[in-house]
């Protein structure tokens, strides 16, 4: 197996993509930091699943919508593994649909958080390392509902669209410190917390995606493999949609 080099931090990575993400970068060659704030014990298969492929990972909890605890996260991962050269963003927190009437700031906020305050505090805290080293890979997941524009939804919609801002902004500026910064958005991936999706609601998205299947995590895990490989080091600023085609115009 080629090693890659350099440690990768995967947020919300004890399980659904995030966990995929992590064993297919491991995969790659690279150390892993299987970043997770619940979930202890997934996050521990994910990674004894690493080691007994061959690879190397361990497991850091951290509230990453809190400046302290980022800063923590990242001096602990630099001192266990070595100096993170691929961050990906992944961590999420629910997402309820909420009708404009009952809209509230806080609604927003509890988007806000995730998508725009803990992409920010992760890429201070990793960016002196990675411009000490020379360059690195930030890789935020975010969504093609951005798109879709779903009712009731428009608090998530307007974080994954500032998402999309922060990637483009961050690439230009980070660009000469040869820091590369890209957005994988994938569709509706089922992963455990899709465990009550309905079969009918799964045939119906299906029936829409112009590849006529539903995507898997793997599919997004590869993307990300990709962004974060020396073949990609030339792209920036973008934003790449994983799903089948369900929103080509």
């Amino acid at each position: 197996m080629a090693v890659e080099e350099g440690v990768a931090l995967v947020t919300g990575a004890s399980r659904g993509l995030g966990a995929v993400i992590a064993r297919r970068l491991a995969a790659d060659g690279r150390p892993v930091a299987v970043g997770f704030r619940s979930g202890a014990d997934q996050a521990r298969r994910v990674v004894e699943d690493i080691r007994a492929a061959g690879g190397r990972a361990e497991a850091f909890a951290a509230d990453v919508t809190d400046e302290a605890a980022v800063a923590d996260l990242v001096a602990a991962v630099t001192d266990g593994l070595g100096p993170i050269t691929v961050l990906v963003v992944n961590a999420t927190g629910p997402q309820p649909a909420v009708a404009v009437e009952d809209l509230t700031w806080e609604a927003h906020l509890d988007q806000l958080r995730f998508f725009v305050k803990s992409p920010t505090l992760l890429l201070q805290a990793v960016l002196p390392g990675m411009k000490a080293g020379g360059g690195g890979r930030v890789i935020q997941i975010g969504s093609d509902i951005f798109e879709r524009a779903l009712p009731g939804m428009s608090a998530y919609v307007a974080a994954k669209g500032a998402q999309i801002g922060l990637t483009r902004s961050w690439a230009r500026e980070l660009g000469p410190s040869g820091i590369t910064v890209n957005l994988v958005a994938p569709g509706w991936i089922p992963v455990e917390r899709h465990a009550g999706a309905s079969a009918d609601d799964v045939s119906a998205y299906r029936a829409d995606v112009p590849l006529g299947r539903m995507g898997t995590p793997d599919d997004v895990a590869a993307t990300v493999s990709f962004l974060a490989s020396d073949a990609a080091a030339f792209i920036t600023g973008e934003r790449i949609t994983v799903n089948g085609g369900h929103t080509i115009d």
